[in-house]
């Protein structure tokens, strides 16, 4: 059996970090076939001069190595190039895209350094397997290094059409880069075709794409989509059991004093459609004033990219909101909109997310949104709650039993809140069973075990 070697920029090492969300689960499932892997990537930790050893740490057979990067690459390449550059043009945020030629430079500095840390933990018979955007050019140098192994990749993010992407100036090399792959893995068919636009840009009539191939000069490169998943069991087990014994989630529900509630977790992003949520959470109580005082908003948003300008203004305005309501609503015994910017347990988030009665995943844009599907895995089957979704997350395109919304259409939005509010417990049931089948389908290991066999074959 072929040895899998997993590539991400953070490694959830084990005892040292909270793990990579939904990617954690996926990995460690893929490592712990018959032939123990490795995963590959960033400690954490930047120095002004890297070991040129590795941090190696083992369990249950697997092999956690992680390289310190360079202090003098670091900020340009993640705050600046990772996500300055790629991330809003990939969400489709023009106006919080930059560019700068020396940002480009530092990230292909770091994929180097990845490249030239990694081809020394390559065995002979090695798969490789390669994630996100951080890591686009990796394969390329890779290759460059004269490794023949199998490479794959796959894109977390969405891909953006051609229109979009030609914003980026270095975008035709980046294509270029990802043609290394052997295999190219996407979350929904949009990004699939996105990706497909760039290259018959990029290569023209030298590029012969079809739905599961592209043939370039004389290699054949594999592409698909490839929907990340949740591990159901798992993830109900987890939230039943936090229900009933978990601290914080008992304090919660008393502190409702028997008033329904809608949640929302997300990472602090422009991306997740946050003021967009506030505003149209806003709209249904004045639009519903019977609701008043029976209904409380939690949304929870722990901070991230402090030091990129754009999340400060997104965390200034969604405090703005929050106060904005409140001010106007809040009785002396009812506060309508609770913020959080802080971290919780996996255990109790689900837990959370277990006993909420609507689910509020609303992003602007997202590549999949695993909230969406621990929120359906988290609920009781019995009486279980209703999700409201972003037609524009991934999620959407396997999860058509959530009330589906546009998150800029606040009146659409509120009015949806209201239906999953009143929502009858036969109907609730009904379309929970239909979104849980869809999950057990398209389960965790169902994406992992999918990439990787295609790779290896």
């Amino acid at each position: 059996m072929a040895r899998l070697i997993v590539v991400s920029n953070r490694v959830a090492v084990p005892g040292r970090s909270a793990g990579a969300g939904g990617l954690a689960v996926g990995v460690l499932a893929a490592l712990r076939g018959p032939e123990r892997g490795v995963w590959f990537g960033w400690s954490g930790r930047v120095t002004e001069t890297p070991s040129a050893e590795p941090e190696v740490h083992e369990k249950d057979g697997i092999r956690f190595v992680t390289v310190d990067l360079p202090s003098g690459h670091f900020d340009a390449y993640y705050n600046g190039f990772c996500n300055g550059s790629l991330w809003p043009l990939h969400h489709y945020f023009p106006g919080a895209f930059r560019y700068d030629a020396a940002e480009f430079e530092a990230y292909m500095t770091i994929n180097k350094y990845f490249a030239d840390a990694l081809v020394k933990q390559i065995r002979e018979g090695d798969v490789i397997w390669v994630h996100d955007y951080h890591l686009i050019p990796l394969g390329s140098l890779l290759r460059q290094a004269g490794v023949r192994a199998p490479i794959g990749f796959f894109l977390h993010i969405p891909y953006p059409n051609i229109a979009m992407l030609r914003l980026l100036p270095t975008y035709a090399e980046l294509v270029r880069d990802m043609c290394q792959y052997d295999l190219i893995g996407f979350q929904t068919s949009e990004d699939l075709e996105g990706f497909s636009s760039a290259v018959k840009a990029v290569f023209h009539d030298e590029a012969l794409v079809d739905e599961q191939h592209i043939r370039l000069n004389g290699r054949e490169i594999g592409i698909g989509v490839f929907p990340i998943g949740v591990d159901v069991d798992s993830i109900a087990r987890q939230a039943e059991e936090a229900a009933r014994d978990d601290e914080q989630v008992k304090r919660l529900v008393q502190g409702l004093l028997g008033r329904k509630l809608l949640i929302g977790v997300d990472r602090l992003d422009y991306s997740k459609g946050l003021v967009e949520r506030f505003t149209s959470y806003r709209a249904l109580l004045e639009s519903t004033p019977e609701l008043q005082g029976k209904i409380t908003f939690i949304q929870i948003a722990p901070l991230s990219r402090i030091n990129v300008a754009a999340y400060a203004e997104i965390r200034d305005a969604l405090e703005r909101a929050a106060g904005h309501t409140n001010g106007q609503f809040s009785d002396t015994d009812w506060t309508p909109v609770r913020y959080l910017n802080k971290d919780f347990s996996h255990s109790t988030l689900s837990g959370f997310l277990r006993t909420a009665n609507v689910g509020v995943v609303t992003p602007v844009r997202d590549g999949m949104n695993l909230v969406a599907k621990e929120y359906v895995a988290a609920q009781n089957p019995e009486d279980p709650g209703a999700l409201v979704l972003s037609s524009l997350a991934g999620a959407a395109r396997e999860l058509s039993a959530a009330l589906l919304v546009n998150p800029y259409d606040k009146h659409a939005v509120a009015l949806a809140l209201q239906q999953a509010l009143a929502m009858p417990l036969a109907e609730r049931r009904a379309r929970h069973e239909e979104m849980l089948k869809v999950l057990r389908i398209n389960s965790i290991n169902h994406w992992q075990e999918s990439f990787v066999a295609r790779l290896a074959a």
